[in-house]
């Protein structure tokens, strides 16, 4: 489930898992629904999966491990 915050005018989208139980097709769908509304909306996404496939459609990546951040950066990293 979303979770939406606002603050100052700046939109802040926290999605838990969104494409879990979803296939494939599906998932990509509603992962290019989540672009365009926070290209739209001039909105920040902040998405935790399991899917490496799902991550990679970030613009970028932050891998925690055990409760800490192991990697940060932009897909070029």
């Amino acid at each position: 489930k979303p979770l939406f915050s606002r603050h100052k005018g700046i939109g802040v989208q926290f999605t838990d898992e969104p494409t879990g139980n979803l296939d494939t097709a599906t998932s990509h769908d509603v992962m290019g629904l989540l672009k365009m509304v926070a290209r739209q909306f001039k909105q920040t996404v902040i998405l935790i999966t399991h899917d490496q496939d799902i991550a990679q459609m970030a613009d970028r990546i932050v891998r925690i491990e055990d409760g800490h951040v192991v990697k940060a950066g932009e897909l070029d990293d």
